[in-house]
C-alpha cells in the first residue's frame, strides 16, 4: 500500500541515487560473488579498500572487470591507513588508476577497535579537498567534529554507529540526531549496523 510520499532522494556531490544501501568489496570469496551480491543488493555505490583490491594488475583478476564502473559508482577507501599522508597517498593513487574523485576517507588510530582518529582525519581531509577531491568521511559521532569536516568542505559524513564489524547498531543515538539535524549534507551511518531494524533506525 502506498502512502503517497516519495522518499527524499540521495545526493552525493550533484549526483543522485536511488538506493540508500552501499556496499563493500572486503570478504567475499571472489569478485564474481562481489558483483553477484551487488546486483541482488540494487545498491548503486561500492567502496573499494585500494590497498586491497586489484584495480590495474592485468595478471590477475581485477574488480573491473565483475562490476562495471560506468554503471556502479565506485567510492575508493583508505581501510588499513593510520596517518593522514597514507591516506592521501592511497586516494592519489586511485585516482591516477581510476581517475575518481569522489572518494572515502577513513584514517583509523586503533587497531582493535578501528575507531577513526579524528586528527589525523581533519587533516587529511582538508589537504584532499583542497586537492579537488570530493570527500566522504568516516568519523566518530562526535557532532562538533562533524560541523568541522562540513566546514571544511565534506561532500559527505559517515559517523560510525558503533565499531566496524561489532553489530552492535547505535549506541548514541542522540550524537547521530544532532549531526543529522545539523548537517548540510548527507549523513550515512557507517559501521556497527547489524540488522535491517538497525538500518531503519538510522534511516
Amino acid at each position: 500500500m502506498s502512502t503517497g510520499v516519495e522518499p527524499k532522494p540521495l545526493v552525493i556531490a550533484g549526483k543522485t541515487y536511488r538506493s540508500r544501501l552501499i556496499i563493500g568489496t572486503g570478504k567475499y570469496k571472489s569478485y564474481e560473488q562481489n558483483a553477484q551480491a551487488l546486483d541482488a543488493s540494487g545498491a548503486e555505490i561500492v567502496t573499494v579498500a585500494v590497498r586491497r583490491v586489484n584495480l590495474t594488475d592485468p595478471n590477475q583478476p581485477k574488480l573491473v572487470d565483475f562490476i562495471d564502473p560506468k554503471k556502479v559508482t565506485y567510492l575508493p577507501n583508505t581501510a588499513g591507513c593510520f596517518t593522514g599522508e597514507e591516506a592521501v597517498r592511497t586516494l592519489r593513487l586511485a585516482r591516477e588508476a581510476g581517475g575518481w574523485n569522489l572518494v572515502k576517507l577513513e584514517v583509523l588510530g586503533d587497531r582493535k577497535t578501528l575507531y577513526p582518529d579524528m586528527l589525523e582525519t581533519l587533516r587529511a581531509a582538508e589537504m584532499l579537498i583542497k586537492d579537488d577531491f570530493q570527500v566522504m568521511v568516516y568519523c566518530n559521532d562526535d557532532p562538533m567534529m562533524a560541523k568541522r569536516l562540513e566546514e571544511l568542505g565534506a561532500a559527505a559524513i559517515m559517523p560510525l554507529a558503533s565499531p566496524i564489524g561489532s553489530g552492535l547498531g547505535i549506541q548514541s543515538p542522540i550524537n547521530i540526531r544532532l549531526i543529522i539535524e545539523e548537517a548540510k549534507v548527507p549523513v550515512i551511518v557507517d559501521a556497527g549496523i547489524g540488522t535491517a531494524s538497525d538500518a531503519a533506525i538510522a534511516m
